[in-house]
């Protein structure tokens, strides 16, 4: 016996841990509900935040749901009206549901203290979102199947967070179509106040920009082309001419509104951060990026350069230039970059260097390109912002003699088209006719008809949108700088005459 008293002073037994429960405040709550109930102006301060779901007790879940039905439909939402909803039976903390009405609207709290109370609701239920992520977290590490890897979690948990920041709206499930066309009315709106009646986001290329109506958010957008054509350049052309119009508007809540221009996220699988940096420094100060490179540079130059860098550290473009990215890595990093700094826009260069989930890699490569390009739309839809992907055209184009692309050269097509929401592709005879140039200059004809068709190329790109869900296929016309990889509008004179009536 006294060996077991040494044993119990010496080992005591661990205290049984207080129990805890998930935040929540029922007072709170009640005091919601009851002014909702006294006054239903209330519930259009708390409705476009505050859901059913989001009230800890079910009870509570139900009475808002309830009252909110009512408020919508144009009828009164008061102790009376609702009773006839809750089942006689139900007991409610000793009292049935009139009794229970009845005391929420008697202690109701006044109508401009719901909004704050709604907000504490809406935070707790944040909370308790977390909590369920991070126990997932846990036990799925616990449990983990053995093809899952560490990484794939981690993603998987990022994505989780990812949607609690954007304000819940992870699993929403439906809108209704209402809702849906309130939307598009307040699109159409920004559009028609908006200098150029642009509902999306400015590319700089005004010709385009009529076409598309600019960048359209949640849309994944494919340019493609022959190597050789200029779709990095495009790229880094639009994704510049967005960032360098950036101005954001600081809300009440402490984020921060895009109402100008954009914040970019430039993913380069290819090249490297300083090279693409070379190429716009190069556009922007009429410099060939080779005389960057090599320091060919005078002093009023480097002087230009050096301003032009400056300039570039208040631009809100950023690079990742991490080669060999799966889409899953991609998506990760993209939300990583919404969440810490803003993302309005996003460019992959380009699409064949991403690879799928270690199971799609062991299978073909269509297969592969499938689940990528799958994964970049739902990304684009996540995150509600436009995805410029750059891809590869097939070498069957090299073998027409019209060597303008289609949507059949696309390589790995099936999917890239059907998910695309628009298909650009770049071509550029001047590419073509320099390598087509005769070499029998017995034959003069030939030779000026070479030269005229030369003339008409120079400087010259075409923009072929080969599809747009949401508005006319077709081709533009715009002017390309070859020495500092620019594209540009054509002079308002030289548009006229293809302008449509």
């Amino acid at each position: 016996m006294a060996l077991d008293n040494a044993l119990r002073k010496a080992f005591p037994e661990p205290e049984a841990p207080d129990y805890r429960q998930a935040p929540h405040n029922i007072e709170v709550e009640q005091a919601l509900l009851g002014a909702i109930l006294v006054n239903n102006e209330a519930f259009y301060r708390v409705s476009d935040f505050l859901e059913p779901r989001h009230f800890y007790e079910p009870i509570h879940q139900q009475i808002f749901e309830i009252a909110g039905s009512l408020i919508r439909a144009g009828k009164i939402a008061s102790p009376v009206t609702l009773k006839t909803f809750i089942p006689a039976e139900t007991d409610i903390a000793g009292l049935n549901p009139p009794q229970y009405l009845a005391r929420l609207a008697a202690e109701a709290t006044t109508v401009i203290n719901s909004e704050d109370y709604g907000r504490s609701i809406y935070d707790l239920a944040t909370r308790r979102e977390i909590i369920t992520v991070g126990e997932d977290m846990v036990n799925f590490a616990f449990d983990a199947p053995p093809d899952l890897t560490p990484q794939q979690q981690i993603e998987d948990v990022e994505r989780r967070l990812y949607a609690l920041s954007e304000t819940g709206k992870y699993g929403s499930g439906f809108m209704s179509f209402g809702n849906a066309a309130k939307l598009a009315t307040d699109l159409a709106s920004l559009a028609y106040q908006r200098d150029g009646k642009l509902s999306g986001f400015a590319t700089g290329l005004v010709d385009l920009d009529e076409r598309m109506g600019g960048l359209q958010k949640s849309d994944l957008i494919i340019v493609a082309g022959r190597p050789g054509m200029g779709k990095t350049a495009l790229a880094t052309n639009i994704a510049y001419n967005i960032a360098a119009e950036y101005v954001g508007e600081p809300q009440p809540n402490g984020t921060i509104e895009t109402v100008s221009g954009g914040i970019v996220g430039f993913f380069s699988l290819e090249m490297s951060a300083e090279q693409l940096a070379t190429r716009i420094l190069s556009e922007q100060i009429e410099i060939s990026s080779s005389r960057i490179r090599r320091g060919e540079i005078n002093d009023s130059e480097f002087s230009k350069l050096a301003e032009a860098a400056r300039q570039f550290e208040r631009t809100p473009l950023y690079i990742d230039e991490t080669g060999g990215l799966s889409i899953a890595q991609l998506a990760a990093r993209a939300r990583r970059l919404k969440r810490q700094r803003g993302l309005d826009v996003m460019v992959v260069d380009y699409i064949q260097l991403l690879s799928g989930s270690n199971r799609r890699s062991n299978e073909n490569r269509v297969q592969e390109v499938t689940e990528i390009t799958t994964g970049l739309k739902a990304l684009a839809k996540e995150l509600n912002v436009p995805i410029i992907a750059l891809s590869q055209l097939s070498r069957q184009v090299e073998s027409r003699d019209d060597k303008r692309p289609q949507l059949a050269d696309l390589r790995e097509s099936g999917s890239i088209e059907q998910d695309a929401d628009v298909v650009l592709f770049v071509y550029r005879e001047e590419y073509y006719l320099k390598n087509a140039e005769p070499k029998n200059t017995d034959k003069p004809d030939e030779v000026a008809t070479w030269q005229q068709k030369m003339d008409a190329a120079r400087g010259r790109a075409q923009l072929i949108i080969g599809k747009q869900r949401h508005g006319p296929t077709g081709t533009v016309d715009v002017t390309f700088e070859d020495q500092f990889t620019r594209f540009g509008n054509l002079a308002r004179d030289e548009r006229l005459p293809e302008r449509r009536g």
